[in-house]
């Protein structure tokens, strides 16, 4: 059970399902209209879509090459640093590389060869991006952690700074306050900034390397030691005076004020030995999209959101040009479970929630509207050609945003995007009173209000639809242009998405046939048949692998994943047992039990005796005895 629990607490999610969905189309007694939550995008690790930054310049050392030293051989200095060859350079990007077999890649300061004079150096991640902490900052540091170091964070982009944690190995002498902890913290200052000794005392360069700014434990003080109350941290979120905002930034930096010491005084006849080396920095968290949004993309070198509720901007941040009919304002979490979308209004036509066409030919299909939307399971940066959210149709009346291929596209045509009333489609005159020669096909639609028509939906032949459709429509009211019947499992307002069920093929262009694959989930292991971005299923719990047919550790596959019966780590089978499959334990005679851990002659068994188990012999073998006994005595005789 010690293993369960702790894969139990490390897999615990730090957001719940409710905020994954932005929408959903659903049949209400009036017929189908768009249901809206708040929504926000998955949380993951973000330091891959960071620019990164190391002052003052020529702190990285290599540049003249110099020879450093370590804390535990400080007077063999045989270890090099340069920048002009590629085995012995230091430089930034190895604080984000993957460590390949163990070995640490790191980046390095200059030596102290400067003392008295302060060893600074600041490293800056910059995501010009509003972004929000969701599990603790981790920073990695080779050769010794620093004796004094201050985290900071920025909310406008660099343009002012504020303090995060100081970090000192005396806190008092080195900043003029009392050391703490965050555990010691309470509703009311969870989030104070404070200062902790528990990361800069001398441990040893092999022992304790991380240094970290404890966003769980701040979270825990609402949520529970682990994490399970979340809709109450979510609502002191929304209620709490600043408190969203302390676990919002746009730039960290780490200022490193004095290097790790090796539990001793500076020794000047030796300062090859003091230096700073940070060989990784994770920071979890999620795009903030204000609550508008349940994907976040990284495009034109930034993290963008991709906005719902009639909002736009980078971080959804203020309404779209024909939807400001009261001000904007963020979605809330509250109430629960799905908090107050606080969707951008229509001037014009208010509350109006648009449905499917009616009194259509019978020839005439029309798909504006998918029939249901649900989030979908990827993480929260997905790249931009991922499968995104559906056809941005909206029951305010929404006016959908037309979105930004991946690839260069064509504007529509000027007609279709706007058409005149004084000039036909296409461009084609009246002439003599005839009507002119035109594709399109006059539809109708009605407003949930009443039954008052509006202006017709007109269908062409020339679309932008990446080759998946030749047919679009012009929606009149709603100024936008839409694709019908996208074909190649493809959906979206120029058939840039892939249906639910399949992903973006990365090696295929947005008019390949070939463009969606399909998720090919398990049925047994996955939720549904839909995956993220990199064709990874939605697995069902303790279940894994790309398309959901593997199972966690402890756990094995048979239909389904189901806890280890035995395995040869903490379930052992005893007396001699052996482990099968890890399902059951194959018991030696004489012994039964899930773990073979009982002795048959427990209870009213009649093959006991006193001294333990008797052993049964097959007929086979009672015969062999008998023949056996049978010679000896002969050969006795």
């Amino acid at each position: 059970m010690l293993h369960q629990a702790a894969f139990l607490l490390h897999c615990l999610p730090l957001v719940v399902g409710q905020y994954d969905v932005c929408k959903s189309w659903v049949t209400t007694d009036e017929g189908p209209t768009w249901e809206f939550y708040a929504c926000q995008p998955r949380a993951g690790p973000l330091k891959d879509y960071a620019t990164v930054r190391v002052q003052p310049p020529g702190i990285t050392c290599g540049n003249p090459p110099e020879r450093f030293c370590t804390h535990e051989n400080p007077y063999l200095c045989s270890d090099e640093c340069d920048a002009s060859n590629p085995d012995l350079a230091h430089p930034p990007k190895l604080m984000f590389d993957k460590e390949d077999e163990g070995l640490a890649t790191y980046w390095q300061s200059v030596t102290w060869s400067r003392y008295p004079e302060p060893l600074l150096a600041n490293i800056t991640l910059s995501w010009n991006k509003s972004v929000e902490l969701t599990d603790d900052i981790v920073v990695t540091f080779e050769y010794g952690r620093p004796t004094m170091m201050l985290l900071e964070k920025s909310l406008d982009n660099g343009r002012t700074w504020h303090p995060y944690q100081y970090y000192a190995d005396d806190c008092n002498e080195a900043f003029g306050m009392q050391a703490r902890r965050v555990r010691d913290l309470s509703a009311s200052s969870a989030n104070r900034v404070l200062c902790t000794e528990d990361y800069s005392r001398w441990a040893g360069s092999k022992k304790e390397k991380d240094v970290r700014f404890e966003v769980r434990d701040r979270f825990a003080i609402f949520a529970g030691p682990e994490l399970r109350n979340m809709d109450n941290l979510y609502a002191r979120l929304e209620s709490a005076k600043g408190l969203k905002d302390f676990f919002t930034l746009t730039d960290l930096r780490l200022r490193l004020l004095r290097p790790a010491l090796g539990g001793t005084y500076v020794q000047r006849d030796n300062l090859y030995k003091y230096f700073y080396a940070v060989s990784n920095i994770e920071v979890t968290a999620r795009c903030k999209c204000n609550l508008h949004a349940n994907q976040c993309t990284f495009r034109e070198g930034s993290l963008q959101c991709e906005c719902e509720h009639n909002t736009t901007g980078q971080d959804c941040g203020r309404c779209k040009k024909n939807f400001r009919s009261k001000s904007w304002r963020a979605g809330s979490y509250l109430p629960r479970p799905n908090g107050s979308p606080n969707i951008c209004a229509a001037p014009n036509f208010g509350t109006a929630t648009v449905r499917q066409p009616v009194d259509l030919p019978a020839s005439v299909s029309v798909q504006e509207a998918p029939i249901k939307t649900e989030a979908p399971s990827s993480s929260g940066v997905a790249p931009l050609q991922a499968s995104a959210a559906p056809p941005k149709t909206e029951a305010a009346a929404s006016v959908p945003e037309k979105p930004r291929p991946a690839t260069a596209a064509k504007e529509p045509p000027e007609n279709i995007r706007a058409p005149p009333k004084a000039k036909p489609a296409h461009g084609v005159a009246k002439k003599h009173g005839k009507k002119p020669a035109s594709p399109k096909v006059s539809k109708l639609i009605r407003l949930k209000s009443g039954s008052v028509p509006v202006a017709p939906i007109e269908t062409f032949k020339d679309c932008e639809c990446y080759g998946h459709s030749n047919r679009c429509s012009f929606i009149d009211f709603l100024n936008l242009v839409t694709c019908i019947s996208c074909k190649h499992n493809t959906r979206g307002q120029h058939c840039q998405h892939c249906r639910l069920g399949f992903y973006r093929n990365s090696s295929a262009e947005l008019d390949d046939e070939n463009v969606c694959i399909d998720c090919n989930c398990n049925r047994v292991g996955s939720v549904a048949n839909r995956c993220n971005e990199t064709g990874y299923c939605d697995c069902r719990d303790y279940v894994t692998g790309p398309k959901c047919d593997e199972c966690v550790s402890g756990y094995y596959w048979r239909q389904g994943c189901l806890p280890n019966v035995c395995d040869d780590e903490l379930l052992l089978c005893q007396n001699g047992g052996t482990c099968s499959g890890n399902q059951r334990c194959l018991c030696p005679p004489g012994f039964k039990g899930v773990l073979c851990e009982q002795t048959k002659c427990e209870g009213e068994n009649q093959d006991c005796d006193a001294t333990g188990p008797r052993l049964s012999l097959s007929p086979c073998a009672a015969l062999l005895g008998a023949l056996g006994l049978h010679l000896r005595h002969t050969m006795d005789l």
